[in-house]
Parts: structure tokens; C-alpha cells; sequence
């Protein structure tokens, strides 16, 4: 019995290849029963979908009219109308009902304007060079300005310890305590110092708090998250060298953010970049670190201080 892709394969050639036909529909697991007539291709399952193309529509150079598309960018459904894109909806309210649009709403290049460390600011997007393309944050939380270079100070941003919320203990040169929080929200602005497995800031430890954009404390604006490891492990790939050199040549422009230690001590300021996931390793957590002559990903405890760069959900 030949199998469904073989009877795809078989009808998509009668289609195109059987030129002296003028008009033919075709079945697909019709299971005897003639296809409909108004249908060219009438397709039949009980347990199986039809799956359409997965591209987002800025990568279409010239589309035909009525061709359809499902943006892996906004994971909206997309139909052209030989004039615009119409979204047909989809995820979110990103993807409204018969909107027009010539690219899909909300993607990179629209400022994000969020209320952080009490005040609001606006940061760009960019689309970085992976496959397929995601949008993130154009700087680290905390920058006063992207990146001019790898070393640019102004850039750097704040260093959060993993799985606090935005209440300035991010500030490089916070206050310390060395009492651990009971809670997710410890109540005030200081880095919690620790000394002792697992190295968290927490009493006791809650893995649970980074993950998604619904995460406990996220501290991205609205839409946005701390990016996975397998995320962050993509972005890398892309890079023209696996070093601090391809991570500032790369869209995003990540710099030598340094590190805070456990122990509240600044290191590495200027020449390593330290960039948090939201993936959890046992007691640790993974993070993005880069130097002169390499770049991987690493874990460690939560009680370390780490920028954040925040990506589109």
C-alpha cells in the first residue's frame, strides 16, 4: 500500500507534469470517493493535518497573490493580497484578523518602551542572523546605549543574579547583604551575598522563576523573555567566529559585560561577556560567556551576577 507522502509525491506530479490535461482534481485518501469537484487537490484524514510552509513573509521576494505563509517570527498565518500581507490570524494578539500589514506587526525595529528600575525607557530590536531569524532587545538591560564596541563601557548594563526581579540589585554597585531571601521578591535593592552550596540568593532554592514571559520575576518588558540555552547555542552558531570578536560582529553587539561574583565582587569587566539563560542546570543555570579565544555555554550558581538580554516570545 503505498503511503500517504509517496500518494502526495504522485499527485503533486500530475498536477504539474500532465500538460494535455486541461482541468483534473485530485484525492488524497478519499478512501474511494471522488474529490470534490471544486477542489484541485481535496485531501482526507482522519489523524493528520496539512502543513503549510513555515517562512516569515520579509523573506519573500515576490510573492504571488493568494500565496500563504506561517511566520515563525509571530507565528501568524499570512495570505498576500497583491498588495499587502493579510493576517489571518494566529498567536497573541499579534496577529489580528484581517490586518494588513507589508510585514508583520511587531517585529523587529519597533522601540520597546517598559517601565525599568522605576523609570521609562525605550530600547530598539534587532533580528539576529540565525535560522529562522528572532528578534531581540537591541542592548543589555541596564545599557545607556547599544554597543560601539566590545569594550564600550555604556553598554555593558546590569548585572542580575539569576531569577531576581528588576528591584536594583542589579546596579553594579549595589549594597550587599549575605542574608538569603525566603521569597521570590527579597524586598529590597541588595545583591545577596552567599557562601555556601548551592550558591543562591534564595532560602530555599526556586528554579522556577526565569522561564517564559509569564516567568515569576522577568524582568523584560512585555512580550519578551530571557532566551533559552538551545537559543542562545543558535545566536552563537551564527557568529563569524566563535569569540568576543563574532559576538560584537554579530546583530545583536554583545560586549564584555564582566560578572559580579557570589561574594559581590566586580570580574572579567571589559574583557568577557557573561549573558544569562533561562535554562536551568540541576542547582545552576546556564549562561553565554565569550573571551579573546572562545565562546560556549556555561553553568553556574544563581548567587553570580550576569547581564541580561532579553529576546521576543
Amino acid at each position: 500500500m503505498k503511503t500517504i507522502f509517496s500518494t502526495i509525491i504522485i499527485a503533486i506530479c500530475l498536477l504539474v507534469s500532465a500538460s494535455s490535461v486541461v482541468a483534473q482534481n485530485v484525492g488524497i485518501n478519499n478512501t474511494g470517493a471522488a474529490p470534490d469537484n471544486s477542489a484541485l487537490l481535496d485531501l482526507n484524514s482522519t489523524d493528520k493535518g496539512f502543513l503549510i510552509t513555515r517562512v516569515d513573509t520579509a523573506s519573500i521576494a515576490t510573492p504571488a497573490f493568494g500565496l500563504m505563509t506561517l511566520a515563525p517570527l509571530d507565528s501568524c498565518l499570512y495570505m498576500y493580497s497583491g498588495a499587502n500581507w493579510i493576517s489571518l490570524g494566529g498567536v497573541g494578539n499579534d496577529c489580528p484578523c484581517g490586518n494588513p500589514t507589508s510585514t508583520p506587526p511587531n517585529l523587529c525595529g519597533t522601540p520597546q518602551t517598559f517601565i525599568y528600575k522605576g523609570a521609562s525607557v525605550t530600547y530598539g530590536t534587532v533580528e539576529s542572523n540565525t535560522v529562522p531569524p528572532r528578534c531581540w532587545l537591541d542592548r543589555n538591560l541596564g545599557a545607556n546605549q547599544v554597543a560601539t564596541s566590545f569594550s564600550d563601557a555604556a553598554s555593558f548594563g546590569d548585572l542580575f543574579q539569576w531569577g531576581r526581579l528588576d528591584d536594583l540589585h542589579q546596579n553594579r554597585t549595589s549594597g550587599t547583604t549575605s542574608t538569603q531571601s525566603t521569597t521570590d521578591a527579597p524586598g529590597h535593592g541588595n545583591y545577596i551575598t552567599v557562601n555556601g552550596a548551592p550558591n543562591d540568593w534564595r532560602n530555599p532554592q526556586n528554579s522556577n522563576l526565569w522561564q517564559g514571559v509569564a516567568g515569576i520575576n522577568n524582568p523584560c518588558p512585555p512580550g519578551f523573555r530571557l532566551p533559552t540555552n538551545a537559543e542562545y547555542e543558535a545566536e552563537r552558531l551564527s557568529w563569524p567566529s566563535n569569540d568576543n570578536v563574532g559576538a560584537f560582529a554579530s546583530p545583536l553587539k554583545l560586549t564584555a559585560t564582566g560578572a559580579r561574583s557570589r561574594t559581590g565582587g566586580l570580574s572579567s569587566v571589559g574583557s568577557i561577556g557573561h549573558y544569562w539563560s533561562s535554562t536551568v542546570n540541576g542547582t545552576e543555570s546556564k549562561y553565554l560567556g565569550f573571551y579573546g579565544s572562545g565562546a560556549s555555554m556555561f553553568s553556574d550558581p544563581h548567587g553570580f551576577g550576569f547581564a541580561v538580554r532579553c529576546i521576543k516570545d
